[in-house]
């Protein structure tokens, strides 16, 4: 039944106002009349270990994971987790190896980055890039993922919960990156207990529906079942190989995808920016061990809801649904579930979407403001008018978001995989940029541009290059695959990231030697070995985070 009772909406009500009146009361116990714009978008120096991973946490989790990768959940299976159980690791690394550079050379912003490492041309190319990638892709995806995720469960109006989902995100991100940080830390409660409890009576469901009854029978009854949905490494004859790409899955893009998402994004990098070193990394690892369970939440239900659709336990209309559209999973998973719970459920997706919403508003803002605004419009741009125009930026990418995201054609392709896909058109280009800005000093701006616009017109040439040519002949290697929409020979999307990655970094080793031999010089950062030396109790949690991944895949494989 698409509507939720009373007793769920006082759940929902609940949640809403200690999320408002805990962010009311952090802007004004933080507010300070003097307070800077790195304060107001960066929240500098105030936020907590236990602050910064859980935001982390809250802005990555958002309806891409609990609609989209709850739909890949339901079509492919727990391989899906590749993504969540490989940023546990990622994050490890960026703790280790990429926040000690960006804190000692006082870096806050992606693009001042690159204006420091390279020049001001490869900064601004870029800051464009972002502002139309976190709009066009990211911000539109999430608001049009999580409002079909609210019509799906409520039955209110699309459009209302797509303008209605903005507008709550509007409210917290004006407060700064600091009430967007601690108000996280009450999102990802409701996130994580509203999800366990979700996947609690999902799994119970099955069991119920077999004669029995537990969360333990559910899931014994589940794989053994239907096994094919927990393996992690898809062969080469699974019609979502094209998606997840057997062990390259391991070995190649998607290191990129999350290395460049983790380690090179504003969006996420900006929640640690803030801090110093000891509390950046203990966020960051608080973070991985929070990735860990993730699956739980957002996979595993998808898994329920593919066995519940295989024994047609849903009614007439959720199985047209589901058959049309994947990414309805757990939205009608969520009909399933008792009042009060519904609510809880309901509250820890909205949790999600607003909270990531709000980071990625928010990091739109300080690119803009900072990298756009303050470098080339308004120079000489006092703090308070930057707060300001950063107010005025969320606004108006929130509501170019709401305009434009319903006819991106998301809900064709499936959430999860558009995001990923489109943003892989710039990723490789981007990491190889910053991972030889990060350790080469001979990498030089010219080498960046080449990164930053070949990467781009590498990716466009992987991508059609079906088209023009048959690549049948990758088959054997595990390079191609038929699609399963268009019928040609397409190398899965996760492999024409690695291949134009490498290429990427060939090209910019070269070019950087042909400008040294010409006696170019280049801004090399403030890099030693020192930086990447990590405490004790760091080291533990590390290897700990380590052992649980070598056990899952052990197990899963």
């Amino acid at each position: 039944m698409r509507q939720l009772t009373a007793g769920d909406y006082t759940v929902f009500v609940i949640y809403f106002i200690i999320v408002a009146a805990y962010g009311l009361w952090v802007y004004r116990r933080k507010r300070n009349a003097d307070a800077t714009s790195k304060d107001y978008f960066l929240a500098e120096g105030s936020l907590t270990w236990w602050a910064i991973g859980a935001s982390l946490i809250a802005s990555n989790i958002s309806a891409e994971q609990f609609v989209a990768m709850a739909g890949n959940g339901f079509t492919m299976g727990l391989a899906i987790s590749a993504y969540e159980w490989m940023a546990a690791l990622t994050l490890v690394i960026v703790a280790t190896f990429f926040i000690p550079v960006y804190l000692k050379n006082k870096i806050f912003t992606m693009p001042q980055f690159l204006s420091q490492r390279y020049n001001d041309t490869v900064a601004m190319i870029m800051a464009v890039f972002w502002l139309l990638l976190y709009i066009i892709v990211n911000l539109t995806s999430i608001l049009y993922l999580g409002a079909i995720a609210v019509n799906g469960i409520s039955g209110i109006n699309f459009n209302v919960c797509l303008i209605a989902l903005a507008g709550f995100a509007v409210i917290i991100t004006l407060g700064g990156m600091k009430v967007i940080g601690f108000t996280d830390v009450i999102q990802v409660f409701f996130l994580i207990l509203g999800g366990l409890v979700t996947t609690y009576i999902a799994v119970g469901q099955v069991a119920q529906h077999y004669g029995t009854t537990g969360f333990g029978n559910g899931l014994s009854l589940m794989y053994h079942q239907f096994n094919d949905h927990f393996h992690m490494i898809i062969k080469k004859d699974n019609p979502n190989f094209i998606d997840l790409p057997g062990l390259t899955v391991l070995l190649g893009g998607l290191w990129i995808v999350n290395l460049n998402y983790w380690g090179c994004n504003q969006y996420i990098t900006q929640r640690a920016l803030g801090a110093n070193l000891k509390t950046a990394r203990g966020g960051l690892l608080f973070a991985a061990f929070l990735k860990l369970m993730m699956p739980l939440i957002v996979v595993l239900p998808g898994i329920a809801a593919f066995v519940l659709y295989k024994q047609s336990v849903f009614g007439g209309d959720e199985m047209k649904s589901l058959t049309d559209n994947h990414d309805k999973a757990y939205p009608v998973l969520l009909n399933l579930l008792p009042a009060g719970f519904k609510g809880l459920s309901f509250a820890a997706l909205t949790a999600a979407v607003v909270a990531s919403l709000a980071g990625k508003a928010n990091s739109i803002a300080t690119i803009f403001t900072l990298d756009i605004y303050k470098k080339k419009i308004n120079p000489s741009a006092p703090d308070y008018k930057l707060v300001n125009v950063g107010k005025i930026s969320v606004i108006v990418a929130m509501i170019l978001g709401v305009i434009i995201s319903p006819f991106l054609g998301i809900d064709k392709k499936g959430g999860f995989t558009f995001i990923q896909e489109y943003t892989g058109f710039v990723s490789p280009g981007i990491f190889a940029m910053f991972i030889l800005g990060f350790f080469w000093k001979k990498a030089s701006s010219n080498a960046a541009l080449f990164a930053t616009i070949g990467g781009f017109i590498l990716s466009v040439i992987f991508k059609f290059m079906p088209k023009f040519m048959d690549l049948s002949f990758l088959y054997p290697v595990g390079f191609a695959v038929k699609s399963k929409d268009s019928g040609l020979w397409e190398i899965p999307f996760l492999d024409r990231m690695g291949f134009v990655f490498i290429l990427c970094i060939v090209g910019m080793i070269i070019i950087s030697l042909a400008d040294a031999a010409k006696g170019k010089e280049t801004n090399g950062l403030d890099v030693d070995t020192n930086m990447f030396k990590t405490s004790n109790s760091f080291a533990v949690g590390s290897l700990i985070v380590c052992g649980i991944l070598v056990a899952l895949y052990t197990l899963f494989w």
